[in-house]
């Protein structure tokens, strides 16, 4: 093994425990400055120790090459999402730093694009980086939904819940788990919702216009997710009897 390759298995090793310690330093960072409580302890840490758990579970696959500099933006973007996680789980006992949740979450969603930009870069792209920049989108959304149902409405969940609910069926239903066609409406239904529910969370807009702009957001959702549906249900049958002639042979 070469010295370039022991340094990368070494990297690929380490960065979800280093991603555990920094998502435990930020906790400590919060707990001495905003007076973060068990609430937010609890929530942060299983968040924590839920994506080093994952992690190190997904780089055990076979077809998992390693640790990519992508891989290391998108950890620090879920470092902040389990900060935001654990000041959203301490707003339903008290008073959270409305600006400092707001902060954190935007920084995550600006940095949504630059693991991206730095895969394809450097030549890294990978299927556990596009899986992980999917998964770290997914669970800010879900925690900022928890927020803003909170003076909006319990509506604004099905926000957050819509990907999970679509991975829960996808288990049940073998043709959800067909790969989707690439679609730049997608994409956009996808940063719109984190930057509307950014903004609801800040409380800057007016409740009406934040009403609407939310609403607006699950109209949106509901129309992306059942198009893809429908263009999954479409294509059922010639799937289903591909994947019998692949058993059969």
């Amino acid at each position: 093994m070469t010295v370039s390759a022991r340094s990368e298995a070494v990297r690929s090793v380490h960065a979800p425990s280093i991603g555990l310690l920094a998502q435990i330093t930020v906790l400590l960072i919060l707990a001495a400055t905003s007076g973060l409580g068990v609430a937010g302890w609890s929530a942060g840490l299983v968040y924590g120790l839920a994506t080093w758990a994952l992690l190190i579970r997904a780089m055990q696959q076979p077809e998992v090459a390693g640790w990519g500099p992508a891989d290391s933006v998108t950890l620090a973007r879920g470092t902040l999402v389990g900060a935001v996680t654990a000041l959203v789980a301490d707003s339903f006992v008290g008073p959270v730093p409305v600006a400092l949740l707001v902060t954190l979450a935007a920084v995550a969603l600006a940095l949504d694009g630059v693991d991206g930009q730095v895969a394809r870069r450097t030549g890294t792209c990978s299927r556990l980086g596009a899986r992980f920049d999917m998964e770290t989108d997914s669970a800010l959304v879900l925690v900022l939904s928890v927020f803003v149902a909170a003076s909006v409405g319990w509506w604004v969940l099905a926000i957050g819940v819509f990907r999970y609910v679509f991975g829960a069926a996808a288990r049940l239903l073998p043709w959800l788990r067909v790969p989707l066609p690439p679609r730049f409406s997608r994409k956009t239904v996808a940063a719109t919702q984190g930057a509307v529910l950014v903004l609801a969370a800040a409380g800057i807009a007016p409740p009406a216009v934040v009403t609407a702009l939310v609403a607006g957001v699950l109209a949106a959702l509901l129309w992306s997710f059942g198009r893809d549906v429908h263009w999954l249900w479409r294509g059922r049958d010639p799937q289903v009897d591909r994947w019998r002639a692949e058993l059969a042979g």
